[in-house]
């Protein structure tokens, strides 16, 4: 199944850089175990890809809402700037 996902470069609040990826999920677990470790297995593959990825989150809708869940910094600002647009695709 291809993974939908943005690969972005922003400045950080520290004054430095931060690379993040947000994959497109389909849908997300009750269970953070579960999204933890869905969200462990698709930055890794991105990682091993060649990308740079300090930071990284799942977006999904449920309730027909937009829902993110990954590093908390990261989601605090995906949820002020909202969903970023897909750059790259992998197989899950």
């Amino acid at each position: 199944m291809k993974v939908n996902f943005a690969h972005l470069r922003e400045h950080s609040t520290s004054g430095g850089w931060i690379d993040f990826a947000v994959f497109e999920a389909h849908s997300a677990s009750n269970s953070d175990s579960e999204n933890d470790r869905v969200l462990a297995q698709l930055t890794a593959k991105a990682r091993y890809s060649g990308l740079k990825i300090d930071q990284s989150a799942l977006a999904f809708n449920r309730n027909g809402r937009l829902h993110f869940y990954g590093s908390k910094n990261l989601v605090d600002y995906l949820s002020r700037s909202g969903l970023p647009q897909w750059t790259h695709s992998i197989d899950a």
